[in-house]
């Protein structure tokens, strides 16, 4: 099918061309799309969207209101979110260290550029890549790409890459191969999980009809 490149982009325009725009991420601001990013580690949107939910209605749905709560009560409003203890200790302590560090908050951080601010935001407890790419990714509209279990799992199954592959080597994949822009990346990583939710599942995939199944 060609270069690798071009073997990305196809994958790009079948999945659009079957699942539409995503219009991901949900989030009002650059500090809700942060903490939605943390909050969904190991669960989904539906339950981040209740934690989310509940941040708001108190009024604490900023990295300051999250700093300055009292741990036990952070974690009880981002209860359905699930390890909501730990999440609670990852949320104070990100937003902690950011404000610390830039008094001026997200806008701050992005300003560093993506590399400054992907390194960062993986020294700080509880940020690994994918959260760190997330955060800028939609709230910074910063370059780089997302790689996700679904984005691992699609691209093994068609051979597309060694399994395993950890998460760097996967990511340099998109940002070796495609242009580096914002709308593509955010657009192909919603378009990772459609199909991964709804046809390249864990246990049984079902590959007849997947606009994949011919690569």
């Amino acid at each position: 099918m060609g270069s690798t490149g071009e073997l990305l982009e196809e994958i790009y325009r079948r999945l659009l061309d079957h699942y539409g725009p995503q219009g991901w991420w949900p989030g009002e601001t650059q500090e809700e799309v942060a903490i939605g990013a943390i909050l969904t580690q190991n669960t989904n949107w539906n339950n981040v969207a209740r934690a989310i939910a509940n941040l708001k209605g108190a009024g604490a749905l900023s990295l300051r209101a999250v700093a300055s709560m009292e741990t036990l009560r952070l974690a009880s409003l981002i209860r359905p979110a699930g390890y909501f203890n730990v999440k609670a200790r990852r949320l104070q302590g990100f937003a902690r260290t950011l404000l610390d560090r830039f008094p001026g908050g997200l806008p701050e951080l992005f300003s560093l550029g993506l590399e400054g601010a992907r390194e960062f935001l993986l020294s700080i407890k509880g940020i690994g890549p994918e959260t760190a790419d997330s955060i800028l990714l939609y709230a910074g509209d910063l370059p780089t790409f997302v790689v996700d279990a679904y984005t691992i799992r699609v691209l093994g199954r068609h051979s597309i890459i060694d399994d395993p592959q950890d998460y760097s080597q996967v990511r340099e994949l998109f940002m070796d191969h495609l242009p580096r822009d914002v709308a593509l990346f955010n657009e192909f990583h919603a378009l990772f999980v459609a199909v991964g939710k709804e046809r390249c599942k864990k246990g049984r995939p079902r590959c007849r009809g997947c606009p994949l199944e011919s690569i």
